[in-house]
């Protein structure tokens, strides 16, 4: 592997169109940790990976983000615990795929701003 090389990914960026209620919903609700906020940028710290909140610069930026796949130990509980928050998700936990003596779980939410987020889980059998 070269210098020159990909290597990791070590930021992704979600817009939001509002920041605070961004903000109070990824710190708050999935309990992520805010490491600092600007007034037009938030950043959090998932286990090494920073994802950045901010309003989009040009208008060519202004979509929806990638699907984010938090990864879970216990899905169900999961799910429990932000629907208690009032996440709103588009389907209860279910098996996606079955490959030899794992099966992956997944349940899908959105994020305070229209962005597509999900729940995964591999369950040994």
């Amino acid at each position: 592997m070269s210098a020159h090389s990909l290597q990791k990914i070590s930021q992704i960026g979600v817009p939001v169109v509002n920041l605070n209620r961004a903000v109070f919903f990824y710190k708050e609700t999935l309990g992520l940790p805010l490491l600092f906020q600007t007034d037009r940028m938030a950043f959090f710290d998932l286990n090494g990976l920073r994802i950045m909140l901010s309003p989009p610069e040009k208008e060519e930026f202004a979509h929806p983000s990638s699907v984010l796949y938090f990864q879970v130990e216990d899905i169900r509980g999961a799910y429990e615990e932000l629907s208690s928050k009032d996440v709103i998700f588009t389907g209860t936990p279910h098996i996606v795929t079955k490959m030899d003596n794992i099966e992956t779980w997944m349940a899908f939410f959105h994020d305070s701003e229209g962005n597509t987020m999900a729940l995964v889980s591999e369950v040994e059998i």
